[in-house]
């Protein structure tokens, strides 16, 4: 080949071989973010599926007391209601009778906390029998604090549960978003990459847990104060009873006082 024919060729591959590299890297960068931005499912049951067994773990914890929560919630509200409606029920009764006798005999059949009170003061009447003294009514009282005392902490049983839930929950939830932050730059580190599309599927996993645990705390806190302020209007309610039945007490020892001091003369 004569030299000019050489050197028009070496001419020709040197200026072709820079338009050639440029378009293969622009070939391999379009490339690498289409592989990147591949499909994923980022629904919340698909984050929770492709999520590390731990965060998987507060998860299911969490539903679990979110559960728990609206058990609680269901049924503690079931029982302050039919127990308020006998209370009110059982209060009118009171105000009708005019004798702890007669109050004992309309509430025989029930089970209730006012139908405690009222058996617990005809109980202190029947061990007392004839000697009324100035200690009756203290010691009738006494019996009616303890009923009642009693009550209150039965219809207030399983709501501790709800505190429990609202207070560490939310931390809860962060112990589950922290782990699966710290998987997600590991990732970061083995992909020798800083995509956004790689490692933000592994964050929205960890934000997850959180919002769980916010799910499970803010209806637990609600609830409980809500059932808190229910079980003291119920206490109220007690505390009505209580006072109805020492009014009861009140007139029975009217009466008795002075058929006892005639028998005395």
């Amino acid at each position: 080949m004569p030299s000019s024919a050489r050197r028009i060729v070496i001419r020709t591959i040197l200026a072709t071989a820079p338009a050639a590299a440029v378009a293969l890297a622009a070939d391999t960068v379009a490339a690498a973010p289409a592989s990147a931005l591949l499909p994923r499912d980022l629904t919340p049951w698909g984050m929770f599926m492709t999520a590390d067994v731990v965060v998987k773990a507060v998860m299911v914890g969490l539903a679990f007391a979110s559960l728990v929560t609206w058990t609680v919630w269901l049924a503690k509200s079931i029982e302050l209601a039919r127990a308020a409606r006998l209370a009110r029920r059982r209060l009118a009764l009171l105000e009708r009778e005019t004798t702890v006798a007669g109050a004992e005999r309309a509430s025989a059949a029930g089970d209730d906390a006012v139908a405690q009170l009222i058996r617990s003061a005809a109980r202190e009447a029947e061990l007392s029998g004839d000697v009324i003294d100035d200690g009756f009514k203290e010691r009738v009282a006494l019996r009616l604090d303890r009923v009642e005392h009693a009550m209150a902490r039965r219809i207030a049983r399983g709501t501790g549960v709800l505190a429990t839930i609202g207070a560490t929950a939310p931390f809860v939830g962060l112990f589950g978003t922290v782990w699966g932050i710290m998987n997600a730059f590991i990732g970061i580190s083995q992909a020798n990459t800083t995509n956004l599309a790689v490692v933000a599927p592994g964050i929205a996993e960890s934000l997850l847990a959180t919002a769980m645990g916010l799910v499970a705390a803010i209806p637990a806190v609600v609830i409980y104060n809500h059932l808190t302020r229910a079980t003291a209007a119920y206490r109220a309610l007690l505390g009505d009873a209580s006072a109805q039945v020492l009014l009861l007490v009140s007139r029975d020892l009217g009466r008795k006082l002075p058929g006892l001091m005639r028998a005395a003369e």
